[in-house]
């Protein structure tokens, strides 16, 4: 969601660092797009600081991989989107029309790093930095063949990671960023730590749900295992009969997630919503009583902080990204077992005065994150490259 007006000194300090920095024509490489079906919180990212970056002045092109029904060259909200070659073809055709320069001029290379890498430290030597939102490690093995995840786990994990050394890297969350550093060995003075914004959109409104409302928010892939969110609710409804769960997001698993709901006879209390509109998803926000997420792996955690931002706490699952999108016993709870999330969405649902202190929590965790300092601070990142390496010249 973007769309809320930037603030004017933001857009000024961007321009100012943009001319001292020669940085006029900014090329984004990224595997999907925010009008990609499976598009997620990634695409959300780029595209919010491609709109402020382009109001900024900047000339940003983003090429990504073609997305059914959507044109091949699109301008939005400021910035050119061109959509070619599929989900595999997308990383060298891309290489191949920036080194021929069929994307126009480039100034400065963001390569967005989402499982699959570019390998840009090959092939670009001008101002550069990398997004690397997670390390993906499971996630290879729940969404490809064993052959083709073990060869996704030796790029990210071993090749890839040499050749990135002296990049500077862009993560989201502090967990995420020693995840970098232990486990695939970057260097941690290189990998900057930029949280996500929040659009100010996501705000408290409306009257909560009359009876417990527990909502999630995802694409219904093997890594948000919203099967397993299905079975903990299943056991919480032992005790709290009149909960209910609502899961928005669609994907190619929905069709195992509703023959799971029909083998529990969950049909009356679990609703699978699909895609829905900006309006609708802040007003669930505003009503559930707490958000729920038992995603494997995340870079942050965005449901989280845009729920947060709409006085909702989180329960989730201790791994990265959660543990910096929500503070832990102020603006939710995380669990690594069954029985902690189970105790935890219990806690949350059935005792009045935690859930009203996870609220308020909610709300002061989400008032620090704004897109105007995510776009600001990535753009110094950037900035800081072309001058360093200006000087080295």
């Amino acid at each position: 969601m973007a769309g809320s007006p930037t603030n004017e000194t933001t857009v000024e300090t961007i321009r100012d660092l943009a001319a001292e920095a020669g940085l006029a024509h900014v090329h984004m490489l990224a595997w999907r797009d925010l009008d990609d079906v499976e598009a997620g919180g990634s695409e959300l990212h780029a595209h919010n600081v491609a709109s402020i970056w382009a109001e900024a002045g900047l000339k940003v092109t983003m090429r990504t991989s073609f997305a059914p029904g959507r044109p091949p060259r699109t301008v939005r909200s400021g910035y050119t989107v061109i959509r070619k070659a599929g989900r595999y073809l997308v990383f060298p055709r891309s290489v191949a029309s920036e080194i021929a320069g069929r994307l126009g001029p480039c100034d400065g290379l963001v390569e967005i790093w989402n499982g699959m890498p570019f390998l840009s430290p090959v092939w670009w030597h001008g101002p550069r930095m990398v997004w690397l939102h997670h390390v993906h490690g499971p996630m290879w093995a729940m969404t490809l063949p064993p052959r083709l995840a073990a060869m996704g786990v030796l790029l990210e994990e071993r090749i890839a990671p040499p050749l990135y050394r002296r990049s500077s890297v862009v993560t989201l969350s502090e967990s995420s960023k020693a995840e970098m550093v232990n486990e695939l060995g970057f260097r941690p003075e290189r990998v900057r730590v930029i949280p996500p914004g929040i659009d100010p959109r996501f705000s408290p409104g409306a009257a909560r749900a009359e009876r417990p409302l527990v909502v999630a928010v995802g694409r219904l892939v093997p890594v948000k295992n919203f099967e397993r969110l299905i079975r903990l609710m299943n056991e919480v409804r032992r005790d709290i009969r009149d909960v209910s769960l609502v899961i928005v997001g669609d994907g190619y698993e929905r069709d195992a997630l509703e023959a799971l709901i029909a083998e529990l006879g969950a049909e009356t209390w679990v609703r699978l919503a699909g895609r829905v509109s900006d309006d609708e998803l802040i007003d669930l926000y505003r009503r559930a009583w707490t958000i729920a997420s038992t995603s494997v792996r995340e870079g942050w955690g965005m449901t989280i902080t845009e729920a947060a931002a709409c006085g909702t706490p989180a329960v989730a699952t201790r791994i990265a990204g959660h543990s910096d999108a929500l503070e832990e016993g102020r603006s939710g709870l995380l669990g690594t077992t069954d029985e902690e999330l189970v105790a935890h969405l219990r806690a949350v649902l059935s005792d009045s005065q935690l859930r009203a202190r996870l609220q308020q929590g909610a709300l002061e965790r989400a008032a620090s994150l704004t897109w105007d300092s995510t776009a600001l601070e990535t753009f110094r990142v950037l900035a800081a490259d072309a001058l360093r390496r200006r000087s080295h010249r």
